[in-house]
């Protein structure tokens, strides 16, 4: 079956029988069957005892989900007295425009589905991709209710693979309380400590070498998914709805939840909730190419997306404007930021950020006395480079709508805000708020201390990338960020959607090298690697971390590096394998960007450039220098013909990668 512009069509008559067959209305069938539209995958769902379901690629069990439940604080449960009123089946098949095209610029939305009326004021949604399946629960009670928990398991072969990032309980905190930062483990499930929480998404290794991913998609009025180990295998776990907060003081201060309500969310009778959903993937590159996160997010709240700015940035935090080579004291000051104007006027970057310091960080009026924020926005626009101001969350929050208008003033075109470290229904309200704002004010936005977008981006486009994601800025405190790490990012957090990694450091250096270091911060692996990030994560809104003044140095490194751009007609991941490597490909306009980053094991490629269309193109090769493996900043660029016939052997060294840009001749 296929719903073109709302018209079904027969495609076989297998499907005919599936959809139209069992669309019933009074009955007492307690099995229902869902295929994908390439029938590769199944879904069995069951409502004899309880709600369940179990999904199959042919005959081979993936994941089953033996309860799911919602208890309302009335008493009232899905699970109470489990009777279908009405089933219908559909199909969906269309075309999506994305407005801010951080993967491609338009995705396939295909989609078999199943919706579950019950007697009670019940219902439930099932959708069935060829990778991977969704369901979301419906409720329809007239006043609000309050959800007192969900259940929402994930079982599994004991024997999978399970790669998650585990949250470190803060001190003085709650366990709620993260910033969605953290190393990505490798663990077998059965190893994994029943006390194990992690944030989703949360990518499955199955024996029969299937891979599947665990998330929540399309927050909106309810608070985020949690995973926690079960026997079986995983479970959802919700921060409940906070009572009381307080304002805890320091360099950034940030709202702390000191009481939480027994329940977990307060909201609407009528709504649908958040999907729960699970990618599925054959093989370990079709990971980081699956769109169903994005397509599960609510169609575009905004419709004019002409005002929407992305691009590349610079941002002087990591390296404490710690400049070197010029006539002025370095600082927070006017005349270092228009030196950082003009290093991106020169190298083709979009804006410039003014991190943390260029205001008070209570009070977004109060603008540090070293900053002629007039001079700034003048010089900023002359060059044709656009200004973008970091904020804090409790600030902005309180100072909202004249902040914005303020912005607006000084030809701001996005902002960040950051210390949000919680997903709980309020912080997440908080986003969708602040998001709405700076849409109706046509400022973009990007979060830190953030939890992943999981659609949230298709809703609100102006929302170009969310943090959520162990980068950079810890080199300054930490060894955490290894090439290993980098690598798993690709195959997990990256699924949920754009991440700010802020990568391009340029001081380079091998394990046994490194050290954490503020003001001159050095990054684990080699001067490719960092390179390669720019093209294989993504995000339409790439910061460039690196010392500026070292990077002038290096003119014919910042110019590839500054022709990388940020949104991609297609993408393609050529190769790779989870932990180990990822090799993607991606094409604007008639111009192709390899990206290749490579964990601590040193390692020889083929690259076939079968994917480009016929036709002669120039490639600029920049990749790890011979005595990389040692010294980590060596590389070496150069510049060859290419067709789409040939192949390219690349070595990559420990920690290594490179970039290859491909102009159409």
């Amino acid at each position: 079956m296929q719903k073109i512009n709302g018209v079904i069509e027969s495609k076989n008559l297998l499907a005919v029988f599936i959809i139209f067959a069992c669309t019933s209305t009074g009955f007492s069938q307690k099995t229902f069957q869902l295929f994908s539209p390439d029938s590769s995958i199944r879904l069995e769902i069951k409502t004899a005892e309880n709600l369940s379901y179990q999904l199959f690629a042919s005959s081979d069990l993936l994941m089953s989900g033996p309860t799911v439940d919602m208890q309302l604080d009335n008493g009232k449960k899905l699970s109470d007295k489990i009777v279908v009123s009405k089933s219908v089946y559909g199909r969906v098949n269309e075309v999506i425009e994305v407005p801010v095209p951080y993967r491609r610029k338009k995705i396939t939305n295909s989609y078999n589905w199943l919706k579950l009326v019950f007697k009670e004021p019940f219902g439930i949604e099932f959708r069935l991709y060829n990778n991977g399946m969704a369901y979301r629960v419906e409720t329809r009670f007239r006043d609000s209710i309050n959800i007192e928990s969900e259940t929402a398991l994930f079982d599994m072969d004991p024997s999978a693979i399970v790669w998650f990032a585990g949250i470190d309980k803060r001190q003085n905190m709650d366990r709620f309380h993260t910033s969605f930062e953290a190393v990505y483990k490798k663990q077998s499930l059965t190893d994994i400590a029943d006390t194990m929480l992690t944030f989703a998404p949360a990518t499955i290794s199955l024996p029969n070498n299937y891979h599947l991913a665990i998330t929540d998609a399309n927050l909106f009025d309810y608070p985020g998914m949690f995973l926690q180990k079960t026997k079986m295998g995983l479970q959802g776990v919700f921060a409940p709805y906070p009572l009381q907060e307080k304002l805890m003081e320091g360099e950034f201060p940030k709202y702390v939840v000191t009481e939480r309500a027994g329940y977990i969310a307060r909201t609407s009778g009528t709504r649908l909730f958040p999907w729960r959903t699970v990618i599925v993937a054959k093989k370990d590159t079709e990971l980081p190419s699956n769109d169903i996160i994005y397509l599960l997010g609510d169609a575009p709240k905004i419709t004019d997306f002409s005002w929407i700015k992305y691009g590349k940035g610079t941002d002087e935090w990591i390296t404490g404007i710690n400049l070197f080579d010029v006539p002025f004291v370095a600082g927070l000051n006017t005349a270092s930021y228009k030196y950082y104007i003009d290093f991106a006027k020169k190298f083709g970057f979009d804006q410039v950020m003014l991190d943390a310091g260029w205001s008070d960080t209570k009070d977004l009026f109060k603008i540090n006395p070293a900053i002629d924020m007039g001079e700034l926005v003048r010089y900023a626009k002359s060059q044709g480079i656009r200004l973008m101001l970091w904020t804090l969350s409790a600030t902005l929050d309180k100072q909202l709508d004249s902040a914005l208008r303020q912005f607006n003033n000084w030809g701001i075109a996005s902002i960040m805000t950051d210390f949000m470290d919680r997903d709980d229904q309020k912080m997440v309200n908080f986003y969708h708020r602040v998001a709405k704002a700076c849409a109706d004010h046509k400022i973009s936005i990007m979060f830190h201390g953030a939890y992943a977008p999981k659609g949230f981006n298709r809703t609100w486009p102006n929302v170009l990338t969310h943090e959520s994601v162990l980068g950079s800025e810890w080199n300054i405190w930490s060894d955490l960020p290894t090439p290993d790490h980098d690598v798993i990012i690709a195959y997990t957090r990256m699924l949920a959607g754009p991440l700010d990694y802020e990568p391009g450091l340029l001081q380079n250096a091998q394990k046994d090298q490194f050290r954490p270091i503020s003001k001159n911060p050095m990054s684990q692996g080699t001067r490719c690697h960092q390179l390669a990030m720019f093209v294989v994560y993504d995000s339409p809104l790439q910061i460039f971390s690196g010392n500026i003044s070292q990077g002038l140095k290096e003119p014919a490194f910042m110019g590839l590096l500054g022709s990388i751009p940020t949104t991609w007609d297609e993408t393609k991941i050529l190769q790779g394998k989870i932990g180990e490597f990822i090799i993607s490909a991606r094409r604007h306009g008639d111009d192709w960007f390899i990206g290749g980053l490579n964990n601590t094991v040193a390692r020889d490629i083929s690259l076939s450039f079968d994917f480009i269309p016929r036709g002669t193109y120039e490639a600029t090769i920049c990749k790890d220098g011979v005595n990389a493996n040692s010294y980590a900043a060596d590389y070496a660029i150069s510049v060859m013909k290419v067709q789409a016939d040939q192949r390219l052997n690349i070595s990559m060294a420990m920690g290594g990668g490179f970039m290859i840009k491909l102009s159409k001749q």
